[in-house]
């Protein structure tokens, strides 16, 4: 699964010249927290977040007047507040890496940047959490069965040949290695509804193979 394919290309960005005060209404208008920052050729030089410009923005406490206030955001430009040289990603670049950065980083999105450096587009958590859903099939509704299993060759066999026998038709297959024990591994498998005596069955079966986590209908 890479960036390119769930990337937003509809990105605003803006140039370090830019007020604060601009800035700011851009993101509110486009409902974003963070705007990637370019140079006269589109290429990526810094980035700027909402939190930057709270932490730059006068206090509650301060005795300027509104309109000093406001004259004085209008006059800060971003170049003094945005990070410069930030993170970024290729479109050809796994969506599961773009996420394993946000998450460590704490980032809500990253820019997407072609081979010249130039902005393409963004990955956001949104972009993410539609891919989650489009994965696991969820949308499609059926039986979700959770299981653990040994990581050694072959483990996930017997749970695959009791579902074919039953005629189970499989939307998706996740699997989990947050396990204490780095000999065990919980796979979620996502299968179509089945006739209800097909499916007591079926768990029957699956009881004498796996150790069965969950058995749940979306």
């Amino acid at each position: 699964m890479l960036v390119g394919d769930w990337m937003s290309t509809d990105v605003a960005t803006v140039t370090e010249d830019v007020s604060m005060i601009k800035a700011g209404r851009i993101m509110r208008e486009k409902k974003i927290r963070r705007l990637p920052v370019v140079d006269r050729d589109g290429r990526l030089v810094g980035i700027v977040s909402e939190r930057d410009l709270k932490a730059a923005s006068p206090s509650s406490a301060t005795t300027l007047d509104m309109y000093e206030m406001t004259y004085l955001l209008s006059e800060m430009k971003i170049k003094g507040i945005m990070t410069k040289n930030p993170l970024s990603i290729r479109r050809s670049d796994t969506v599961e890496r773009a996420a394993l950065i946000m998450r460590d980083r704490k980032f809500g999105s990253l820019p997407v940047v072609d081979e010249a450096g130039k902005v393409v587009g963004i990955i956001t958590d949104t972009d993410i959490f539609r891919l989650f859903v489009s994965i696991t099939g969820i949308d499609q509704g059926g039986i979700q069965i959770g299981v653990r299993l040994g990581t050694g060759e072959g483990s996930l066999k017997p749970v695959l040949d009791a579902l074919r026998h039953h005629k189970a038709r499989i939307i998706s297959i996740l699997s989990s290695y947050d396990q204490a024990d780095p000999s065990l591994r919980d796979v979620s498998i996502r299968i179509q509804g089945l006739p209800e005596l097909r499916e007591r069955e079926l768990r029957a079966v699956l009881g004498d193979t796996a150790d069965i986590l969950y058995w749940t209908r979306d």
